[in-house]
């Protein structure tokens, strides 16, 4: 695979391994964006991160993307606002909250190539509505299996080692193909870390939904980093309950779940006795383990006092168990939590929201 980056004006293309000439681009510099984009940056990929903030594009632009926890460098980058984009974009991974992705996308629009990738890296299940937006020819979807936290302007955090996992992307077709674009957009993010080519993407991207509403979605309820989740026995009974719900609802919308990173969804979603549920919490806590001390982007939302994408996380498994007929009581506490949060009629206080969880009996 033959890639050459490009950048506008007089900045010099540069050569990465070949024959496709392409502008990338980061759509959403956040905590995750501004990773992804450092670490490529690091490589040599020329990629421009676009984020609304103006003082993190400041400081990016100043100073460097500087990445922290896990890892530890500076590089320069190139950060612009949506209002500064120009020319035309070939390959742009979308990493903006779901809440201000239609916003974004119709900026972008006359700036995406007609032959361009969208490839969302996003939480939840966005291709639908970014295809509506973009194409269904444009789309092409993805999964990061790693961590990051928001720590100042120009400054973010990786919570996990790249090394300690086999796979730091899932990516595909939404139709499950394998094209020469889905490989392209590989080759590109192989330069952070080891991308997977599905022909189940759905299936990769529910599974990222399932670790997303279980440990996202419940530390942000609770009001804590990942870690007192992992040291709470009745934390961690409600993890592999929301886990089992999204596993449900998964296979009754037809969704055939992937295991990736040593999970087994099987085991982790169908326990009928507590020696079950110790095996599912087993599979969680390892998971979680090395990601400790990560603070769920959810949670930095409610702590900004802005708006969580809970009602497209665990709210999407909610509305897809009520139409499946699959109950889905555990993802309803956890919006029924963070919604009264979002309204100021409840406070982020570990005990308090996790008493509000009622355990069944097995």
């Amino acid at each position: 695979m033959t890639l050459v980056f490009t950048y506008e004006k007089n900045r010099k293309p540069r050569t990465i391994e070949g024959s496709i000439r392409m502008k990338a681009a980061i759509l959403g510099a956040g905590a995750m964006g501004t990773t992804l984009g450092a670490h490529l940056a690091r490589k040599g990929v020329p990629i421009d991160l676009i984020d609304p903030y103006e003082a993190h594009v400041e400081a990016l632009n100043k100073n460097g993307a500087r990445v922290t926890g896990c890892d530890d460098f500076v590089v320069p980058v190139h950060a612009l606002t949506l209002d500064q984009m120009e020319g035309v974009y070939d390959l742009v991974f979308l990493l903006t909250k779901q809440t201000h992705s239609k916003e974004s996308l119709l900026k972008l629009l006359p700036h995406l190539s007609e032959t361009g990738t969208v490839c969302t890296l996003q939480n939840g299940v966005p291709e639908p509505a970014v295809a509506e937006i973009v194409g269904q020819a444009r789309t092409v979807g993805g999964a990061c299996r790693w961590g990051a936290t928001f720590v100042a302007p120009g400054v973010v955090k990786l919570t996990n080692q790249l090394s300690s996992r086999p796979v730091s992307f899932e990516i595909g077709e939404v139709d499950g193909r394998i094209t020469d674009r889905i490989k392209m957009v590989g080759a590109t993010l192989d330069y952070m870390g080891h991308a997977e080519i599905t022909d189940n993407f759905m299936g990769a991207r529910w599974l990222k939904l399932m670790l997303n509403c279980s440990m996202s979605g419940l530390s942000s309820a609770l009001g804590t980093i990942y870690e007192p989740v992992l040291n709470s026995d009745k934390a961690m009974t409600c993890l592999s309950y929301l886990a089992s719900e999204v596993v449900h609802v998964s296979r009754a919308a037809g969704v055939r779940m992937t295991d990736t990173n040593g999970l087994n969804t099987a085991e982790i979603a169908d326990f009928a006795t507590q020696a079950e549920l110790e095996r599912s919490k087993g599979y969680l806590y390892r998971n979680y383990y090395p990601l400790r001390t990560g603070k769920a982007s959810m949670l930095q939302d409610l702590e900004r006092g802005v708006k969580s994408e809970v009602n497209v996380i665990n709210g999407f498994v909610c509305e897809y168990g009520r139409k499946y007929g699959v109950p889905t009581p555990f993802n309803d506490k956890v919006v029924e939590i963070i919604t009264a949060v979002e309204n100021g009629t409840r406070t982020l206080d570990f005990e308090k929201n996790l008493d509000c969880f009622e355990i069944p009996v097995l």
